[in-house]
Protein backbone atom coordinates (compact mmCIF):
# COMPACT_ATOMS: atom_id res chain seq x y z
CA UNK A 1 0.00 0.00 0.00
CA UNK A 2 1.15 3.37 -0.85
CA UNK A 3 0.60 6.65 1.15
CA UNK A 4 -0.26 9.67 -0.71
CA UNK A 5 2.50 12.21 -0.03
CA UNK A 6 -0.15 14.88 -0.26
CA UNK A 7 -2.04 13.11 2.99
CA UNK A 8 1.44 12.67 4.82
CA UNK A 9 1.55 16.39 4.64
CA UNK A 10 -1.94 17.14 5.40
CA UNK A 11 -0.96 15.12 8.80
CA UNK A 12 1.58 16.59 9.69
CA UNK A 13 0.38 20.01 8.92
CA UNK A 14 -2.54 19.41 10.77
CA UNK A 15 -0.58 17.82 13.61
CA UNK A 16 1.93 20.97 14.03
CA UNK A 17 -0.96 23.23 14.20
CA UNK A 18 -2.79 21.49 16.84
CA UNK A 19 1.44 21.50 18.84
CA UNK A 20 1.43 24.87 18.38
CA UNK A 21 -2.53 25.90 19.59
CA UNK A 22 -1.73 23.63 22.88
CA UNK A 23 1.93 25.08 23.72
CA UNK A 24 0.57 28.77 23.09
CA UNK A 25 -2.56 27.58 25.30
CA UNK A 26 -0.24 26.13 27.93
CA UNK A 27 1.58 29.19 27.37
CA UNK A 28 -1.18 31.45 28.64
CA UNK A 29 -1.97 28.93 31.37
CA UNK A 30 0.84 29.53 32.92
CA UNK A 31 1.39 33.13 32.48
CA UNK A 32 -1.87 33.37 34.23
CA UNK A 33 -1.25 30.93 37.03
CA UNK A 34 2.26 31.58 38.09
CA UNK A 35 1.72 34.94 40.05
CA UNK A 36 -1.16 33.31 42.13
CA UNK A 37 0.94 30.10 42.58
CA UNK A 38 3.94 32.35 43.72
CA UNK A 39 1.82 34.25 46.18
CA UNK A 40 0.54 30.77 47.41
CA UNK A 41 3.71 29.29 48.08
CA UNK A 42 5.29 32.66 50.04
CA UNK A 43 2.08 32.54 52.16
CA UNK A 44 2.99 28.68 53.01
CA UNK A 45 6.62 29.57 53.60
CA UNK A 46 5.64 32.43 55.84
CA UNK A 47 3.48 30.53 57.96
CA UNK A 48 6.19 27.44 57.80
CA UNK A 49 8.74 30.27 59.28
CA UNK A 50 6.21 31.32 61.68
CA UNK A 51 5.75 27.99 63.24
CA UNK A 52 9.55 27.45 64.06
CA UNK A 53 10.45 30.52 64.92
CA UNK A 54 9.24 33.22 68.83
CA UNK A 55 6.26 34.70 68.65
CA UNK A 56 5.75 37.42 66.71
CA UNK A 57 9.09 36.94 64.50
CA UNK A 58 9.70 39.33 61.96
CA UNK A 59 11.91 38.00 58.98
CA UNK A 60 14.19 39.39 56.45
CA UNK A 61 13.22 38.02 52.35
CA UNK A 62 15.53 35.01 51.37
CA UNK A 63 18.88 35.40 51.85
CA UNK A 64 21.93 34.15 49.78
CA UNK A 65 23.00 30.95 51.52
CA UNK A 66 26.99 31.24 52.32
CA UNK A 67 29.06 28.33 50.78
CA UNK A 68 30.35 27.49 54.25
CA UNK A 69 27.09 27.14 55.37
CA UNK A 70 26.01 24.70 52.32
CA UNK A 71 29.13 22.30 53.31
CA UNK A 72 28.85 22.47 56.79
CA UNK A 73 25.04 21.31 56.48
CA UNK A 74 26.30 18.97 54.04
CA UNK A 75 28.66 17.48 56.47
CA UNK A 76 25.71 16.85 58.67
CA UNK A 77 24.23 14.90 55.82
CA UNK A 78 21.32 17.47 55.42
CA UNK A 79 20.87 20.25 52.54
CA UNK A 80 19.97 24.19 53.04
CA UNK A 81 17.65 25.29 50.90
CA UNK A 82 16.45 27.95 51.90
CA UNK A 83 17.26 30.86 54.22
CA UNK A 84 15.83 33.77 55.71
CA UNK A 85 16.96 36.21 58.91
CA UNK A 86 14.93 36.99 61.84
CA UNK A 87 15.11 40.13 62.67
CA UNK A 88 15.75 39.63 66.59
CA UNK A 89 18.60 37.28 65.62
CA UNK A 90 18.64 34.11 64.20
CA UNK A 91 17.68 32.02 61.14
CA UNK A 92 15.16 30.03 59.55
CA UNK A 93 15.99 27.31 56.98
CA UNK A 94 14.39 25.05 54.53
CA UNK A 95 16.30 22.19 55.47
CA UNK A 96 16.14 18.50 53.33
CA UNK A 97 17.50 15.48 54.88
CA UNK A 98 16.49 11.20 53.79
CA UNK A 99 14.05 9.94 55.66
CA UNK A 100 12.80 6.31 56.03
CA UNK A 101 11.02 6.60 52.09
CA UNK A 102 13.04 9.36 50.46
CA UNK A 103 13.19 13.32 51.36
CA UNK A 104 11.90 15.54 54.57
CA UNK A 105 11.81 18.28 53.78
CA UNK A 106 11.72 20.92 57.10
CA UNK A 107 11.87 24.41 58.76
CA UNK A 108 14.47 24.74 61.23
CA UNK A 109 14.60 27.64 63.39
CA UNK A 110 17.78 28.76 65.42
CA UNK A 111 18.45 31.86 68.05
CA UNK A 112 21.24 34.27 68.06
CA UNK A 113 22.75 31.44 70.49
CA UNK A 114 22.09 28.91 67.80
CA UNK A 115 19.76 26.94 69.43
CA UNK A 116 16.71 25.56 67.75
CA UNK A 117 13.38 27.28 68.46
CA UNK A 118 11.47 24.85 65.80
CA UNK A 119 11.25 22.50 63.78
CA UNK A 120 8.27 22.55 61.31
CA UNK A 121 8.08 19.28 58.33
CA UNK A 122 7.02 21.02 54.89
CA UNK A 123 6.51 17.69 52.33
CA UNK A 124 7.56 14.51 53.08
CA UNK A 125 7.15 10.58 52.13
CA UNK A 126 7.13 8.54 55.30
CA UNK A 127 5.37 5.49 55.60
CA UNK A 128 1.57 6.31 57.05
CA UNK A 129 1.23 5.65 60.77
CA UNK A 130 4.28 5.17 61.26
CA UNK A 131 6.97 8.09 59.88
CA UNK A 132 3.71 10.01 59.12
CA UNK A 133 3.84 9.67 63.91
CA UNK A 134 6.98 11.37 63.73
CA UNK A 135 6.76 14.23 61.65
CA UNK A 136 2.99 14.51 62.59
CA UNK A 137 5.11 15.55 65.97
CA UNK A 138 3.51 12.87 67.97
CA UNK A 139 4.23 11.99 71.34
CA UNK A 140 7.49 10.09 71.29
CA UNK A 141 8.67 6.98 73.95
CA UNK A 142 8.91 9.79 76.72
CA UNK A 143 5.63 11.42 75.85
CA UNK A 144 7.11 14.62 74.15
CA UNK A 145 5.96 15.62 70.47
CA UNK A 146 8.90 14.46 68.60
CA UNK A 147 9.74 17.69 67.07
CA UNK A 148 9.27 19.75 70.30
CA UNK A 149 12.01 17.82 71.75
CA UNK A 150 14.22 19.70 69.72
CA UNK A 151 13.62 22.78 70.72
CA UNK A 152 16.48 24.83 72.79
CA UNK A 153 18.90 21.90 71.78
CA UNK A 154 22.42 23.12 70.57
CA UNK A 155 25.73 21.70 69.24
CA UNK A 156 26.20 20.88 64.95
CA UNK A 157 26.47 16.84 65.28
CA UNK A 158 25.32 17.09 68.87
CA UNK A 159 21.76 15.39 68.53
CA UNK A 160 21.53 11.68 68.59
CA UNK A 161 18.83 9.01 68.09
CA UNK A 162 18.48 7.21 71.34
CA UNK A 163 21.33 9.16 73.16
CA UNK A 164 20.13 12.63 73.56
CA UNK A 165 16.88 11.83 70.91
CA UNK A 166 13.72 9.70 71.96
CA UNK A 167 12.29 8.42 69.34
CA UNK A 168 8.77 6.76 68.08
CA UNK A 169 9.83 2.94 68.74
CA UNK A 170 8.53 1.76 65.26
CA UNK A 171 10.02 4.80 63.59
CA UNK A 172 13.18 5.01 64.58
CA UNK A 173 14.70 5.99 60.95
CA UNK A 174 11.91 8.89 60.17
CA UNK A 175 13.05 10.16 63.31
CA UNK A 176 17.26 9.99 62.14
CA UNK A 177 16.21 11.61 59.29
CA UNK A 178 14.70 14.58 61.14
CA UNK A 179 17.78 14.37 63.55
CA UNK A 180 20.23 14.69 60.63
CA UNK A 181 18.10 17.83 59.28
CA UNK A 182 18.30 19.43 62.88
CA UNK A 183 22.15 19.03 62.61
CA UNK A 184 22.53 20.48 59.16
CA UNK A 185 20.75 23.53 60.10
CA UNK A 186 22.42 24.12 63.87
CA UNK A 187 26.09 23.19 61.14
CA UNK A 188 24.55 26.00 58.93
CA UNK A 189 23.64 28.21 61.85
CA UNK A 190 27.36 28.18 63.53
CA UNK A 191 29.48 28.21 59.56
CA UNK A 192 27.31 31.67 59.51
CA UNK A 193 28.58 32.88 62.90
Amino acid sequence: MKIDPKFVIKVAGTLTVIALVTAALLGLVDGVTRGPIAEIEAEKTRIAMSAVAPAGSEFTDKLEIPAEAIEAAAAQGGKVMELYGVKAGGYVMKISASGSQGTIVMMVGTDANKAITGISVVSHAETSGIGTKVVGNEPNDAGVGVLDQFVGMSGAGSLVVKKNIVPITTATVSTKGITMGANAALAAAEAMG
